[in-house]
């Protein structure tokens, strides 16, 4: 019993040994019985065991399963649009009931409770999207590998003739295919506004505005009620903020699993068409993405982002709420009991905000590296033919923005950094303590952190969007790759088989 509960205790931020084999699509001979000499022809037929269908992790845990439901949910246009319609609701109500403290209070708990929700969801769907890439490199390059073993066997059989990154460019399969699937209208506007919100040209307006509300700290008398007008007003930000990321990601997702399910397709019709010829039956071998290495610093950080994106997490976050409803009868339902969950959810949302921004920086790294490999497999597979180089698709850098962005989110999502933003809560805990929790202590650790974590909320966005570049431009190469490869293989045999014809 005590070996289980030390393994649960280990299992957040556990980073094993990941090992994928891509489904191996292998083809037999119709007629191979009556006529064995008529193998690899036009007349070889794919197994029914698979059909070269993208498909996403299923996970075994019926928990889990529904979570990531929610998550999705979560994302959904509805959700988004009911965020809108609750933000807009909230600025009509604050005409009549604006300067009311009990007011500011309560809407600033409501919005700093469903920050955290959405801080948990945004953990998971990380998790999630980065399962998935990790699961798609690793079953590309075990792929890629029977397509060089097969390749290098045709070459050398003189099955298959050496060509040059000239004509290689030029090939194409004619079926209208050489493009991957469009962004929807609706997906193509999220993303342009995702632009918006993710450049820096928005983070300096923020920061803009945040130094006008203290040019006007002397005239209010740095009271109550000018500290609560900002802490509102960047909570509902944060609200629009991690809602709009939540159903960005969300779409990004579906468009990339439309570009996956064209690559699979691709890829599965390229090992087809090498096993007919090759009358190859081995396997496609388990490629093994190793641990990536971590500081005991990183280490701390992702065993906390997994307690905030599980199960355990989501546990833990209603622990919290009920028992501040619980409190609710002793506090008299006090504005210091209301002020209580939005302390909370300020304290923990300040800290989530720098680790959402680290795990998004280093899982994007190594996604970065796994496709990087997938890069030079292919690369090793056109030089089999003859391709040695290949001009393709790739990120520009060069516009100041984009170098700008690349170097404020390195610094916001490096581990040192989340020290320092865990430094500051635990500097704002004792700040309050010296005043001992009085509305001015609890705004002490409402206002600074709401500030903050909408900053880290649009240098999350921007990281988002530098990620998502990238990895379209890698999905459009791998996907041009393999249908130029298929091209190349058909229009050699298909020469091959009408000069046969002809003679």
């Amino acid at each position: 019993m005590m070996t289980q509960i030390l393994n649960v205790l280990r299992s957040p931020g556990c980073r094993p040994k990941l090992q994928f084999a891509a489904p191996s699509h292998m083809v037999h001979d119709a007629n191979a019985a009556a006529d064995p000499t008529e193998k690899n022809n036009e007349r070889c037929q794919i197994s029914a065991d698979t059909d070269g269908t993208y498909f996403t992790p299923v996970k075994p845990r019926r928990l889990d399963r529904w979570l990531d439901l929610i998550v999705s949910i979560s994302g959904s246009e509805p959700v988004y649009v009911t965020i809108l319609v609750a933000l807009v609701v909230w600025a009509f109500l604050g005409i009549p009931f604006g300067t009311s403290t009990s007011y500011k209070i309560i809407i600033s708990d409501a919005q700093a409770i469903v920050n955290l929700v959405f801080d948990a969801f945004l953990m998971r769907q990380q998790f999630n999207q980065h399962d998935n890439l990790l699961m798609v490199a690793g079953s590309l390059r075990s792929r890629i590998s029977s397509h060089k073993r097969m390749l290098t066997s045709l070459v050398a059989s003189g099955k298959l003739s050496r060509t040059c990154a000239a004509h290689f460019h030029t090939l194409s399969r004619g079926d209208g295919q050489d493009s991957l699937p469009r962004e929807s209208r609706l997906t193509a506007l999220s993303s342009m506004l995702s632009g918006v919100l993710g450049h820096m040209a928005t983070a300096v307006a923020f920061w803009a505005c945040i130094l006008v509300w203290l040019g006007f700290g002397p005239y209010c008398g740095w009271s109550s009620t000018w500290q609560l007008y900002i802490n509102s007003a960047t909570s509902a930000l944060m609200v629009l903020l991690l809602g709009f990321l939540a159903n960005v990601r969300e779409r990004h997702g579906r468009h990339a699993a439309a570009c996956l399910r064209a690559i699979w397709e691709a890829d599965a019709a390229l090992e087809r068409s090498l096993r007919a010829l090759t009358a190859d039956a081995l396997e496609n071998p388990a490629v093994a993405l190793p641990e990536r290495n971590r500081s005991l610093i990183q280490r701390g950080i992702d065993y906390y982002a997994d307690l905030v994106g599980t199960l355990a997490g989501v546990a833990i976050l209603v622990v919290v709420v009920v028992a501040w409803i619980a409190c609710g009868p002793a506090l008299g339902f006090d504005a210091s009991w209301w002020l209580l969950m939005g302390t909370y959810a300020g304290l923990v949302g300040l800290n989530d905000g720098f680790v959402l921004r680290n795990v998004c920086q280093v899982l994007g790294n190594y996604e970065d590296e796994q496709f990087e490999h997938v890069d030079r497999d292919d690369q090793d597979a056109l030089a089999i033919i003859g391709v040695e180089s290949l001009a393709e698709e790739r990120v520009t850098a060069s516009s100041f923005s984009y170098r700008l962005s690349v170097r404020v989110g390195f610094f916001c999502s490096h581990e040192r950094t989340v020290v320092l933003g865990l430094l500051f809560v635990i500097g704002l805990i004792v700040g309050a303590s010296v005043m001992r929790w009085n509305e001015t202590g609890q705004l002490l650790c409402n206002i600074p952190p709401s500030v903050v974590e909408s900053f880290f909320t649009l240098i999350l966005i921007t990281g988002h969007n530098v990620g998502e570049k990238k990895r379209r431009v890698d999905l459009t190469n791998v996907h041009l790759r393999r249908l130029k490869l298929l091209a190349f293989v058909e229009g050699q045999i298909g020469g091959e088989r009408g000069e046969g014809d002809e003679k």
